[in-house]
């Protein structure tokens, strides 16, 4: 499938709005080379794969508005990033699940609309978010992503190539995405004015996710917090009493992690409600959908304190290890394994204050 530009051009200058698309993709060179090179001549389905807030989302966004913009004659690319990237561009659809999975209801009407004309100009490009939740759904959608009309491409976003997602891969273009670099997360938060220090400290616990690192550097109590967790070890002293005050202080330090994403969400939700008092039209449905990714980043985000929190727990044992007595490299090898363990009850939706309990129980105390 080829686009072709009405003047040869996709105003890529470094103030417009397709650049600044590109430009939310932090530290994925390779990605973003491969990506900018494939629109010129696109085929018909790509698949990003890689972690949470490694960029995928946003380079998707910014591979169709160059796609787009080069098949669209009279509208700048500029003009056709601007509405993407707000949404608004209508042969540009965003497919998210509703639930814990992608389900059928969701994957027929994807094929449903792919074997339509676009609503607008030559192309559509559908962007099919967490597809490694595909499952049961992924049959229905095959031959839609492997034989799609040639006005139709598919951006499929995945975290991992699963079992369910393995013959849909082989039917797309791959190109792999790496959790973003702990100096390219520091450098792009203080580029955006945040503090040196706090940005080291979000950084690291952000884990490779561009997203997550700037909901910490916006916690102001992200430095006290990583403290309370590095330093939680040396405050056990064989009891359960001492181990459940523990596991509710740290429980109870996420709040402030929180709250940036609650801000978030709460402007999102005023916005739908202002476009649904403008226009007249209200949409359970999109409602609903827009609460469900709101629940799921919420988890997502909390999950992610959690594990950070323990990898700063765990750091406090590697730097003792480092003094090379038997002793501390033997307490680094013990609490690397109760770490391990707390992040696989984790993965498995256990209950985060049980776990955490388990998880303090089985380090040995520090200091």
């Amino acid at each position: 499938m080829t686009a072709t530009a009405g003047d040869g051009s996709t105003d890529r200058g470094p103030d417009g709005a397709v650049q600044r698309l590109w430009d939310e993709v932090v530290g994925q060179p390779e990605a973003t080379s491969a990506l900018r090179m494939a629109a010129t001549d696109p085929v018909h389905a790509y698949l990003l794969v890689g972690p949470e807030g490694s960029g995928k989302r946003s380079a998707a966004l910014a591979f169709a508005a160059e796609v787009i913009a080069a098949g669209s004659a009279g509208q700048s690319a500029d003009e056709v990033a601007a509405r993407i990237a707000d949404g608004t561009h209508p042969s540009v659809r965003v497919v998210e699940r509703e639930g814990p999975r992608i389900n059928a209801a969701t994957a027929r009407e994807v094929v449903r609309s792919a074997s339509m004309a676009p609503p607008s100009g030559h192309l559509q490009v559908f962007v099919l978010d967490e597809f490694h939740l595909v499952d049961d759904a992924a049959p229905i959608m095959l031959k839609a992503i492997e034989e799609p009309s040639a006005s139709t491409m598919f951006v499929v976003l995945a975290e991992e190539v699963t079992e369910p997602l393995v013959t849909i891969a082989s039917r797309c273009v791959q190109i792999r995405f790496n959790p973003v670099p702990l100096d390219a997360l520091e450098q792009r938060l203080r580029s955006e004015g945040v503090e040196p220090g706090v940005a080291a400290q979000a950084a690291v616990g952000a884990e490779g996710s561009l997203r997550r690192a700037r909901l910490l550097a916006g916690d102001p109590e992200l430095v006290q917090r990583r403290g309370l967790w590095r330093d939680a070890p040396a405050r056990l002293d064989g009891t359960g009493a001492t181990v459940c005050v523990l596991a509710d202080e740290l429980l109870d330090s996420l709040d402030g992690v929180l709250e940036p994403l609650r801000g978030v969400h709460g402007d999102e939700v005023a916005d739908f409600d202002a476009t649904v008092e403008l226009t007249g039209e209200s949409s359970r449905g999109a409602r609903k959908v827009m609460e469900d990714r709101h629940k799921r980043e919420l988890r997502r985000l909390r999950v992610g304190e959690l594990r950070s929190g323990a990898s700063a727990l765990l750091a406090g044992y590697r730097d003792d290890a480092v003094s090379g007595t038997a002793d501390a490299v033997e307490s680094f090898s013990s609490a690397a394994e109760a770490v391990a363990r707390f992040e696989e009850a984790l993965q498995w939706n256990a209950n985060e204050q049980l776990a955490l309990r388990a998880l303090l129980v089985s380090l040995p105390r520090r200091g």
